[in-house]
């Protein structure tokens, strides 16, 4: 199971001893940041976690696959995320 906004909300309020509002307040204005700074094309990279990147990707051909007509595809922009060397020990159960 996923762990949700409301779940990290509240372990965050927990592990502060602030009031949930205010620790909503600092999930928010934490997310607004990241998506703001994610949709003007810069990277985020968080030391000890990982770093989200966005990328260009060209336009290409492609097809609909209910008729087989060929068409193109725009060009978008995708989100990666790499994890960073400790997460993925962590992930994988060599903690420090």
């Amino acid at each position: 199971m996923a762990i949700t906004k409301v779940t990290i909300i509240e372990k965050v309020s927990e592990e502060t001893n602030q009031s949930p509002s205010k620790a909503k307040d600092t999930i928010e204005t934490l997310l607004e940041i990241m998506k703001s700074t994610l949709a003007s094309g810069e990277d985020i990279m968080i030391s000890g976690f990982g770093k989200f990147c966005v990328n260009e990707k060209a336009p290409r051909k492609g097809r609909n696959p209910a008729t087989g007509e060929s068409l193109v595809l725009d060009k978008r922009r995708v989100l990666t995320f790499k994890c960073s060397g400790k997460l993925r020990d962590r992930v994988n159960g060599d903690r420090d």
